[in-house]
Formats: C-alpha cells, sequence, structure tokens
C-alpha cells in the first residue's frame, strides 16, 4: 500500500483526482481514471442530453450515472457536489441524498461553505474533498472536519473565487496552513506538473482540462480540437459576480468582455450566458460561439489520447523527470 497520504485516505493507487467537469466527466470517463489507479469524479450534468431545472430529476440523473460507474468499475470514484447559495441549495441537498444512498465512497464539495454538508456525508462514512481557493478557506474547511482540501489555482479552468493566488503560490501556502492532506490543481497536464505540485508540498494532483481532452471524455469532438487547437496563452479570465470563471478564448469571451466593459444589465448578461452556455459548447458543439471552461494547462495538450493510458503515461513519465531534475540539482549539494 502507498504510503501517499492522498492514496491511503481513497484507497487508490496514484494521487491523481481527475477533476468534476460540467457535461464532461461521465461514467465512461470516471470508470476510465479509477481503473488506471486514479480517482474518477462525476460531474453534475455530464451523461445529460438536456438541462433540467427539476430537482428529483437531477437527483435521479446523478443516481443513474452511479450505477453506471459501478458496472465499469470495481474501483474507488468520487461525485461532485457543487454546494451553491440561496434558493440553488436545494439541488445538493437531493444529490447529497443520492450519495448516501448509493454508498459513493468519495464527494467533491465545491462553490459553497464546508459546514452544509460535511457531517452529513462523514457520519454516512464518504471521504469529504473540499474545494478552496486561500489557506485561511482551507482552515476552515479543516475545522469543519473535511478529509482533504483541493486548492486551485487562478491557471485552473472553471469558476473559481476572486483571488489571482496561481498554484505556485497558493500550494505552499495551503499546505503550510493545514494538517490534513493537500490536492493542488491548476495549469497541470503532465509529469512535470505532477513532479511540481509535489515539491510545493501537495500530497496530490487535481487534473481537469487534460482529462477534458481525453477519448472518454463527453466533450464534444469540436470542443477537444478546439483546445488541441490552442497554443501559449489561449484562455482567458472573465468576472461573473461573486466569482471568476477561465475559458478559452473565443467569441463568447470577448462578446461577453465587450457586454461586461460596457456597463450591460445584470439581466442582459445573464441572458447571454445561459443561451452560450458549456450545454451549447460541450454538448451541442458549438465551440466557436459558447463558453468553454478549461485551465492555461490547455497550450501543452496536442493530442487526444485514451484517459487510462494518459494517466498511465504520466505516471510513467514521473521517474524520468524525476531523474532529469536530480541531474539539473546535483550542482546544489
Amino acid at each position: 500500500m502507498s504510503s501517499n497520504r492522498i492514496c491511503k485516505l481513497l484507497n487508490i493507487r496514484y494521487p491523481i483526482i481527475q477533476a468534476p467537469m460540467n457535461w464532461v466527466s461521465g461514467p465512461a470517463l470516471v470508470a476510465a481514471v479509477s481503473n488506471a489507479g486514479g480517482l474518477g469524479t462525476l460531474g453534475p450534468n455530464a451523461g445529460s442530453n438536456d438541462i433540467t431545472h427539476d430537482v428529483e430529476l437531477t437527483g435521479e440523473r446523478i443516481r443513474e450515472r452511479i450505477k453506471t460507474i459501478r458496472k465499469l468499475t470495481e474501483f474507488p470514484f468520487g461525485v461532485n457536489i457543487v454546494v451553491g447559495f440561496g434558493e440553488d441549495t436545494k439541488y445538493s441537498k437531493k444529490i447529497v441524498d443520492v450519495v448516501i444512498e448509493e454508498e459513493v465512497p468519495v464527494a467533491v464539495v465545491s462553490v459553497g461553505s464546508p459546514r452544509v454538508y460535511t457531517d452529513k456525508l462523514k457520519q454516512a462514512g464518504i471521504k469529504v474533498l473540499h474545494a478552496v481557493s486561500t489557506s485561511v478557506h482551507a482552515k476552515k474547511a479543516q475545522e469543519s472536519g473535511v478529509d482533504a482540501v483541493i486548492c486551485e489555482g487562478y491557471e485552473a479552468g472553471g469558476h473559481k473565487g476572486l483571488t489571482e493566488l496561481t498554484t505556485f503560490a497558493m500550494t505552499p501556502m495551503v499546505a503550510d496552513a493545514v494538517d490534513i492532506p493537500v490536492i493542488t490543481g491548476g495549469g497541470i497536464a503532465d509529469a512535470r506538473g505532477v513532479l511540481a505540485a509535489m515539491a510545493l508540498g501537495a500530497d496530490g494532483v487535481y487534473m481537469g482540462s487534460r482529462f477534458m481532452v481525453t477519448l472518454q471524455s463527453e466533450s464534444h469532438e469540436a470542443v477537444k480540437q478546439a483546445i488541441v487547437n490552442g497554443h501559449d496563452a489561449c484562455t482567458v479570465s472573465i468576472p461573473k459576480g461573486k466569482m471568476i470563471a477561465r475559458d478559452l478564448n473565443n467569441a463568447f469571451t470577448k462578446k461577453y468582455m465587450e457586454l461586461h466593459e460596457s456597463g450591460a444589465s445584470v439581466e442582459t448578461i445573464i441572458d447571454y450566458l445561459e443561451s452560450h452556455s458549456q450545454y451549447h459548447s460541450q454538448h451541442l458543439g458549438n465551440a466557436g460561439e459558447a463558453e468553454i471552461c478549461c485551465g492555461q494547462g490547455a497550450g501543452l495538450i496536442n493530442e487526444i489520447p485514451d484517459a487510462g493510458v494518459l494517466l498511465s503515461s504520466i505516471v510513467k513519465d514521473i521517474a524520468s523527470r524525476f531523474a532529469e531534475l536530480e541531474k539539473r540539482l546535483k550542482d546544489f549539494f
């Protein structure tokens, strides 16, 4: 058994967590990552064909996908619980109930306070990984009893807090602030990123965008190809009320920023977001005109591999990258 704290906590072979991605990380991707020794995590809408605002249907869709995952893997996996705020918590409450009823081993909790569901999940025997954006949030999560924290740097795709702490800066801050295991993400797309994360104090890594561009990902082929075609600074960070989102730079992000900077009304911006959402890109394939949440690691993605083969190749490459690092450091000792 590995001595790594994340591997021991989650009963997995490698401390690589596939980040949950809305409309992207469905049963096939989750199972492929878990079968390869990491932890696959189910995204909220991955596997759906349409958008629903029905709370019961939302929960039952998650239940159906959990059952599908169990047919594809015997290894641990996680389900994302987006806490939400106000009226939106009705969805997360239902998902928590389903996760407990289905005895899911791991919950990846994000966008909300760790005080909301941690006790309930842990009483059911579920390991709780909570996403944070500062060391202060990490301390509060630890005090709330979570099993591990996930810190996502400014480079990460998707929705984050308003801070601009990068993975390089935030990871050691969080590692110094808490005693529980630390998982870090944001810009990690290969073995070099894994090694860097470990050097910064992380126990495991959180990878989203790299797994988005794999054969098992539910991303539309047009989206996958758009990311493969991206280079260097191909993502942009956009403000969204109390949060920010990092997206692949396209016509959507340009129009959105024009609306935001021109002082367009909140209603106008919300209408634009809803009509150009990830459903329209990831599911329907409108890769140019709709939102694609994607991290800065996109510039390192040049192919669309099998997810399990990708994970195995990253693990295999760590040894040679570490040996190369030792050579570079030899003059220090």
